[in-house]
């Protein structure tokens, strides 16, 4: 009786592993996105970062063990301009009437993260959601004064969708969200901001299926 209860155990462990094989899943992604980020709480300080909207890549390395266990490793690029407009004074309290004219600085944000990655698969659609923490490092383009490399810690969130149309290219569509603190690239009163950010990716990509 002993062993028969354990010849069930081993069917049943290698039955839920084969399965969770047939549901695994590795690809390479690669998509296109627009980012378009805003102030979500405020600054300190006399200086308001106020980065442009850019349009940038991301590549993605994915694999899906079962619906809810799944991980991806990406890096994304875009150009992060930075625009800093004066505001409030830090000494007296009050809006200054000579602060200087809004100054502009050339920069790219490099962009790493590691993302848990449920999802589920229905016929060939694969809905999934994006939870995750990475590094942004906003680089200046060279040659401009006042200016260094900034590192800051980033939260990221989304959910998106797969279309498996081909045995092993697929369609994907998502959407990220990007919440850091802002990216101090001037030196010019460093260190005085202190704003919550979060930028906006709508993506559309392409994704190939690893045998």
């Amino acid at each position: 009786m002993q062993i028969q209860r354990t010849n069930k155990a081993f069917i049943f462990i290698f039955v839920m592993l084969a399965a969770l094989h047939c549901t695994a899943q590795t690809d390479v992604g690669a998509s296109v996105y627009g980012a378009f980020s805003g102030t979500v709480r405020g600054s300190s300080g006399i200086h308001i970062p106020a980065p442009s909207s850019a349009v940038g890549g991301l590549f993605e390395l994915r694999h899906i063990f079962n619906p809810v266990l799944g991980f991806e490793v990406t890096y994304s690029y875009n150009r992060a301009n930075q625009v800093y407009y004066g505001g409030v004074g830090t000494i007296c309290g009050l809006v200054c009437s000579n602060l200087p004219p809004p100054s502009s600085v050339s920069a790219n944000a490099n962009e790493f993260t590691a993302d848990w990655i449920p999802s589920k698969t229905k016929g060939a659609l694969r809905p999934f959601g994006v939870l995750g923490v990475g590094a942004l490092l906003d680089v200046p383009s060279g040659g401009q004064s006042n200016t260094t490399t900034v590192t800051e810690r980033v939260c990221v969130y989304g959910v998106g969708m797969d279309w498996a149309h081909w045995k092993r290219f697929g369609l994907r569509v998502q959407y990220h969200g990007n919440l850091y603190k802002s990216p101090n690239v001037s030196t010019v009163d460093n260190g005085s901001t202190n704003a919550l950010m979060l930028t906006n990716e709508p993506m559309v990509g392409v994704y190939f299926r690893l045998p």
